[in-house]
């Protein structure tokens, strides 16, 4: 097995695939990366048996053949030579000599057979989705998920397939977020799978703000998205997402209409006299005024006035301040609602233009 390539055009290969190689992993395989020449194409493949990355090369010339080399050996080694270097590989039984100039580097291989494949059923779904609609759905509700979470099925994150648009969902228990896109995904039934947290994650730094199409596959125990250079696969969690429905507010009079960077930036200021650990936050709404108060043990406090629109009933209200930041960064547009039923209930958070494909749910906390 021999082929030449580029430095420029197998670096950025390397460094798609290095985000699932396992630093400290089980297996010694799982720290190389499977190498696989056929009819003019280089195929470079790494997983973590969670996440698996298929990143396709052209190639001009080069014996076919199949092999494993050390993944971040390789990727420093192509990092660290010069710009428009030309990697020349040579494998012989269980060595691989890589010349570059007059660099010479000499590798262990690991065997093609041991490492392990990914087996995807045939998909119950498949459609095409353009990448920049996918990753919004992604930023817009990721920061939701639960970490290390007992409740396993909320250390991911909800897609539901429906026949005319795609819905993400995240929740750890305290709030929630959710964003939908119109699309026709092909399904008659609704279909609802959790992405884990290290898939989602991938598929953030893989996915570009583009209108290019990819391919969405779902299958029992996987998610596979291809766009058509680099190939994505995931296991899924196993579990049963809780009725996210039940925990959206109804419609209620209490909405408040602001310029979200105002709120959002009163906010940042007021919570950094907040309890340290539990970032509490005391919000009172009057006829055309919010006021934020927070205060930690040391008997600090802090208070910021904000002029909003708001006509509704008189509450005082307590919340996480960190989850009330998050879901205002998250939402799209200049102004912001905020809905509140009373006192006790949860806020939810929609951007006020009538595109209202996402809303974010916080609940509340005594103080």
């Amino acid at each position: 097995m021999k082929f030449s390539i580029a430095r420029e055009q197998l670096l950025p290969a390397l460094q798609i695939i290095g985000g699932v190689v396992e630093r400290r992993q089980t297996l010694p395989i799982l720290a190389n990366t499977l190498m696989v020449v056929d009819e003019g194409q280089l195929a470079l493949t790494a997983t973590d048996m969670e996440v698996e990355l298929v990143v396709r090369l052209a190639l001009e010339g080069g014996n076919a053949g199949e092999t494993t080399l050390p993944a971040r050996k390789l990727l420093d080694i192509c990092r660290t030579l010069p710009e428009a270097a030309e990697l020349n590989f040579d494998f012989e039984g269980d060595r691989a000599r890589l010349k570059s100039g007059r660099s010479r580097f000499t590798l262990a291989t690991l065997p093609a057979q041991e490492f392990p494949g990914t087996e995807v059923t045939e998909p119950s779904a498949q459609f095409s989705v353009a990448q920049g609609v996918l990753r919004q759905l992604l930023e817009d509700t990721q920061f939701a998920m639960a970490q290390q979470d007992v409740r396993y099925y909320l250390n991911g994150l909800l897609l539901e397939l429906n026949p005319d648009n795609l819905r993400a969902v995240a929740t750890d228990g305290h709030r929630l977020a959710l964003s939908e896109a119109s699309l026709t995904t092909g399904v008659e039934t609704p279909i609802q799978i959790i992405v884990p947290r290290k898939g989602v994650q991938e598929l953030l730094r893989l996915l570009e703000n583009s209108e290019d199409e990819i391919t969405l596959q779902v299958s029992t125990n996987h998610i596979r998205i291809d766009t058509g250079r680099i190939q994505f696969t995931s296991k899924l969690i196993d579990g049963r997402f809780p009725d996210y429905q039940r925990v959206i507010p109804a419609n209620s009079d209490n909405v408040l209409s602001a310029d979200r960077e105002t709120v959002r930036q009163s906010l940042t200021r007021a919570s950094i006299l907040s309890n340290e650990k539990y970032r509490g936050i005391r919000l009172m709404l009057q006829q055309g005024m919010l006021r934020a108060l927070a205060h930690n043990p040391e008997q600090e406090e802090a208070e910021e006035e904000i002029e909003v629109d708001y006509s509704g009933d008189e509450i005082e209200i307590g919340f996480n301040v960190s989850y009330l930041l998050d879901a205002l960064g998250a939402v799209r547009g200049s102004r912001v609602q905020m809905v509140f039923a009373d006192a006790s209930s949860s806020c939810l958070i929609l951007p006020e233009d009538s595109d209202q494909s996402s809303k974010y749910v916080v609940m509340p906390m005594r103080l």
